[in-house]
């Protein structure tokens, strides 16, 4: 991957906000409902085109498709494995899966209140209405169509585009392991190694177009958010194996090709129950990865780039924190921009500094997360501008 070697880059999460042509489709297609796979394939080269053309347009040096083709960032498994099969959720289980987290059991009201609004706005819900996935029997990769036509649209979209660098994410089989209930093998080891298995298909895949793989996995840092009843030592203990799964997975890919994302999700709640980025860090920097993109943008974790300078990270590696929040419409000042950058790079080195987002501005394609996705390009363009700023002063050019 490319290095900030003459001027900070710049790059994001990845999710974008689809377009409103293409939601019903995605919304008949992640529910197994019959659609239009002619018309699917048309809207999704329109909208990855645009994407990539208006991330170039804001000054974003590392582009993506803004997963347009996709339901969410991990809502594919069904449809590109074998072994799982959509399933009503057990009784009881329909709401949000995070109404058992720390945080709503910590403020009922707040989110009870929040829960309603964006019913009302017809917004974000996190509701298992439609099922849950759940793997009923040997897990294998069968997307190799699906994965071949998102790459050939996205090299399609950046040609005569200007651009250092592309990346591609993908799910974890961490997280798939954390989040899709398991009735078909007989352990946790036996289910996460299928799962690692399956997915190095699509890494691989990605990487031999020429991409930088991003692995998604935001639980490796929620699992004691979601988790009231673990201790911080309990959830070190969980990360490390969680890591030695990523780890099998990319076994033989070179790590300067692959960089790894953590963040916490869309919460746009009180968050003060958000595991801290010096109880993790150290177990981060054992994924085979050559950058590793986290959430320091909000209000909770801006002071966290002083982690950094009791626990650097290994020679050679790359970090891309995020120095603009999905959470919020305010876009974030240039000079603010500039000055969360030269805090990392005055640590770790310029040349190891990657500005990018929190997390993704569109985390599920059928609604946005609270910010607007006019927003986005706003923000993406006071990122460009405050990297520039940064440059000047790291570098000491006019």
């Amino acid at each position: 991957m490319k290095r900030s070697t003459e001027r900070i880059l710049t790059t994001h999460v990845g999710s974008l906000a689809r377009p409103d042509t293409l939601i019903p489709i995605l919304q008949s297609k992640d529910r197994g409902q019959p659609y239009d796979r002619e018309t699917y394939a048309r809207l999704v080269r329109e909208a990855v085109a645009s994407v990539v053309r208006r991330q170039t347009e804001s000054g974003i040096d590392i582009v993506t498709d803004g997963e347009q083709g996709k339901a969410s960032f991990f809502g594919y498994i069904v449809e590109r494995f074998n072994g799982f099969e959509r399933k009503p959720p057990p009784p009881g289980q329909e709401g949000n899966p995070r109404a058992a987290s720390r945080e709503y059991r910590a403020f009922p009201d707040y989110y009870a209140w929040s829960e309603r609004i964006a019913e009302w706005a017809g917004g974000r819900g996190g509701g298992r209405q439609h099922g849950i996935d759940v793997c009923t029997g040997p897990v294998s990769y069968k997307g190799h169509a699906t994965v071949r036509a998102d790459i050939e649209t996205l090299k399609a979209a950046l040609k005569g585009l200007p651009y250092e660098d592309v990346f591609m994410p993908a799910i974890a089989p961490s997280y798939i392991f954390a989040t899709l209930p398991n009735e078909f093998y007989r352990t946790d080891g036996e289910y996460e190694q299928a799962l690692a298995d399956a997915l190095r298909e699509e890494y691989r895949a990605i990487i031999d177009a020429g991409f930088v793989l991003q692995i998604d996995d935001p639980r490796l840092i929620t699992y004691y958010m979601m988790n009231p009843d673990v201790s911080v030592a309990d959830c070190r203990t969980w990360a490390a194996q969680r890591v030695e799964a990523i780890n099998y997975s990319l076994r033989g890919i070179p790590p300067e090709a692959v960089r790894f994302h953590t963040c916490y999700s869309i919460d746009v709640g009180p968050r003060v129950h958000d595991m801290e980025l010096k109880d993790i860090v150290d177990i981060m920097f054992r994924i085979d990865a050559g950058a590793y993109s986290f959430e320091t943008a909000n209000p909770r974790h801006e002071h966290e780039y002083h982690v950094f300078e009791q626990f650097r990270p290994p020679d050679g590696k790359i970090l891309i924190p995020g120095v603009i929040s999905h959470t919020t419409n305010l876009v974030e000042h240039p000079a603010l921009i500039a000055e969360r950058i030269v805090r990392f790079a005055r640590i770790v080195g310029r040349e190891n500094v990657i500005a990018g987002a929190d997390c993704g501005f569109a985390a599920s394609g059928v609604r946005f997360n609270d910010t607007h996705p006019s927003v986005a390009w706003l923000k993406f363009a006071a990122l460009a501008e405050g990297a520039r700023l940064a440059s000047r002063q790291l570098w000491g050019r006019s």
